[in-house]
């Protein structure tokens, strides 16, 4: 444990910063397990709301920096292609 004052600030902050970080990749995470689901159960329609959902979840987590731009761009294009192997 940190004993001088300013550590100890930044030990709190840095919990925060943990705790707002793994509500994000929990929020597209989620999203993304969503979207998988409704592709298996084979609702189109709904996996394409979910499609939009997810994307815009993952942008977020990029834009916040959880994720870095590429892997965003990566987990992106592997649900289009999902959604559009589905269509097909």
């Amino acid at each position: 444990m940190p004993n001088i004052k300013s550590a100890k600030k930044r030990v709190k902050i840095i919990e925060k910063k943990t705790m707002t970080n793994n509500m994000i990749k929990t929020g597209y995470k989620s999203a993304v397990k969503k979207f998988e689901e409704a592709i298996v159960a084979g609702n189109l329609e709904e996996a394409k709301t979910l499609f939009s959902e997810a994307t815009k979840k993952i942008d977020q987590a990029c834009t916040k920096g959880v994720i870095v731009k590429n892997t965003a761009s990566r987990k992106k294009s592997s649900l289009s292609k999902k959604l559009n192997a589905a269509m097909a």
